[in-house]
């Protein structure tokens, strides 16, 4: 019974989704020294991630639970369908918050006495869809905090750099959840919630969302040539940026069919490969200048 219910709480928040933000926790780490982390930063950076989307996620769908019973996309998700209460999401919410805040202590000083403050960005978002159509600007922050959050914890300190890559994340995030917000273009203008395609229509949104994707790897870029890497984190950026152009061959305003492909395929793969392409510089660094 309580395996039953947590595999359900798993799928609520789609906690495969975490991929999204950990590989740039991981590279935001990578860079602080250029070298592998230790085991110890690592083991609580990835828990302070797993507690802090868990966290958000929870809460979003705690927030969104009326509006979602309303949508016909996510009327069958776990609370509107009662397959969990109230109640029980409250407490991961706050189990999880007590994970990051945990997880923040055994990192460093900065990043336990910004705790408070990841708490309240992380929270915030769900509420913006209500009264801002930059509603997915702050879902993007809550996810471009990742680098920045996993260069203090190891360095106590900040630095422009994963600030630069931070923002990269945000944007990257924002493009690719105005697609996602394009499933929900009808429902939105019908209910009054405040989305990108809701306000300015389905072209326009995935105009800006092009946009976003034109400017997100030239902060990865900026990053990179900040902390003078080599040339596999370049040659990272320019498979990221391939899949960003891919993503949006996939849709157009009178084909939404593929964007969920979109949405969890290409930007899962672009967060992994970037991951990746870093490692590789770390552990053979080429120097192109």
């Amino acid at each position: 019974m309580v395996f039953n219910k947590f595999k359900v709480f798993l799928e609520m928040i789609k906690f495969e989704h975490t991929i999204f933000a950990l590989p740039f926790a991981y590279i935001g780490a990578l860079l602080t020294q250029q070298r592998i982390p230790s085991l110890y930063n690592i083991v609580w950076i990835t828990l302070a991630m797993v507690g802090a989307r868990t966290a958000a996620m929870s809460f979003n769908r705690l927030v969104d639970r009326h509006i979602d019973a309303k949508n016909p996309r996510t009327a069958g998700r776990a609370i509107p369908q009662g397959k969990i209460g109230v109640k029980e999401v409250w407490v991961y919410v706050i189990l999880s918050f007590c994970l990051l805040g945990i997880s923040a202590y055994h990192l460093s000083s900065l990043a336990f006495k910004l705790f408070p403050i990841a708490v309240l960005a992380l929270s915030f978002y769900s509420f913006t869809k209500r009264f801002t159509w930059t509603c997915h600007f702050w879902c993007g922050l809550s996810l471009g905090l990742a680098p920045l959050g996993a260069w203090i914890a190891i360095t106590d300190s900040f630095h422009p750099a994963p600030v630069l890559l931070g923002i990269g994340v945000l944007l990257w995030v924002a493009g690719f959840d105005i697609i996602y917000a394009c499933d929900d273009y009808d429902f939105d203008r019908k209910e009054g919630v405040y989305s990108i395609p809701a306000r300015f229509g389905l072209k326009t949104a995935l105009k800006i969302s092009s946009w976003l994707h034109v400017w997100a790897p030239l902060c990865f870029l900026g990053a990179g040539l900040m902390l003078d890497l080599g040339l596999f984190y370049m040659l990272g950026v320019v498979v990221a940026t391939g899949l960003l152009f891919y993503q949006h061959l996939l849709v157009s305003p009178q084909d939404l069919s593929r964007a969920g492909i979109a949405f969890f395929n290409l930007n899962g793969t672009l967060s992994v490969m970037m991951f990746v392409f870093t490692v590789v510089d770390i552990l053979f660094p080429v120097q192109i200048f």
